[in-house]
């Protein structure tokens, strides 16, 4: 076995959680049984990976194999990477037929034709995702494994998830091998970005609203009489404001779970001008970039109103992201507002 794919193999195997390497090497199924009965999996990482290498040479284990590891682990562990999704859209509305097979061998004869020095890898899960791992090299230098990009398709949908590791420079050549292979004509980034491919998929494929019907809160006169029986001295204020808070909230955010976003980023172009007539002070465009940050941003945003921390209702610009599925914005004037020489292009 090359020393490249040992290495390879031994680091994968060391990016797994210990209590799980054993399920995740017999999801990989290359290794047999009697062979992983032989591994010692109580023991330190770094000595189960070097016993996993050495049941690999025995096999005689190519990059091929070591790939498909690479993906079961990407799998499972999708938020470790960034991921973007892209809209393909055709002329006709005209439905195909859609055939792995085929797909397989357009997507590898479009991108190798324009570089050869690539590997490429296909692993099809139950809910008709084809994972597609490639591995990037030069004209002069071979794939580099540990540089990778990943690609999502689901079959009969328009949408790609990509993780952004991909070279900008790679990136045209991808994107052309999804539209030949899929059938498709064009291909846009949406503006949408997460580590959680799960929410990417809910927000794009409009799962995230079924999830309204899974909690269903108390009423608020409810939980208030509950909170009046524990002790009648004392008195709930402002009973119509939060019940109006509630009711705001639950028509941008819905009474479910969000989506999992981390961030939305907007970019604002205005012009300074005075009132009241509308003069402009400035003909140079003002730029800033705000960025919203939090481990569950949408969470977040839905808690500020009834913690008080926001007037109710929030701006659109902040609860839309799900609806309008990106979560970067550019907000420029309105054209008409000022003298065409002072629109924003």
């Amino acid at each position: 076995m090359d020393e490249i794919v040992a290495e390879y193999i031994r680091r994968t195997v060391l990016k797994i959680p210990r209590d799980e390497i054993k399920t995740m090497l017999q999801k990989w199924g290359f290794l047999s049984e009697a062979q992983l009965q032989t591994v010692n999996f109580q023991q330190t990482k770094e000595n189960i990976s070097q016993e996993v290498v050495q049941l690999c040479e025995e096999n005689s284990t190519d990059i091929k194999q070591a790939a498909v590891l690479d993906i079961i682990y990407n799998n499972i562990y999708p938020n470790k990477r960034v991921w973007s999704v892209y809209q393909m859209n055709k002329t006709g509305e005209e439905m195909e037929f859609f055939d792995l097979t085929e797909f397989k061998k357009k997507f590898k004869r479009h991108l190798r034709s324009a570089l050869k020095n690539v590997t490429i890898n296909f692993r099809e899960y139950e809910d008709n995702a084809i994972w597609i791992r490639i591995a990037w090299g030069t004209p002069y230098t071979k794939p580099n494994q540990y540089k990778t990009s990943y690609v999502v398709y689901h079959s009969q949908t328009p949408y790609v998830f990509i993780s952004v590791s991909v070279l900008k420079s790679n990136l045209p050549l991808l994107c052309q091998a999804l539209i030949a292979a899929s059938n498709y004509h064009h291909i846009r980034e949406m503006e949408l970005r997460s580590h959680s491919l799960n929410s990417l998929k809910d927000i794009v494929f409009k799962r995230y609203s079924q999830n309204f019907q899974t909690y269903h809160p108390r009423p608020l006169q409810e939980r208030n009489g509950a909170l009046e029986c524990v002790d009648l001295r004392i008195v709930q204020e402002n009973k119509k404001e939060k019940e109006r808070i509630q009711r705001l909230n639950r028509e941008a955010f819905g009474d479910g779970p969000q989506p999992k976003l981390e961030f939305a980023q907007y970019k604002l172009e205005t012009i300074l001008k005075s009132d009241p007539k509308m003069d402009v002070l400035d003909k140079n465009p003002f730029r800033c970039v705000v960025k919203f940050s939090s481990p569950h941003l949408l969470e977040s945003l839905k808690s500020l109103a009834p913690a008080g921390m926001a007037d109710a209702p929030l701006s659109p610009l902040l609860t839309c992201i799900p609806q309008k599925a990106r979560n970067y914005f550019k907000i420029r004037e309105k054209k008409g507002v000022f003298p065409e020489s002072f629109v924003s292009p």
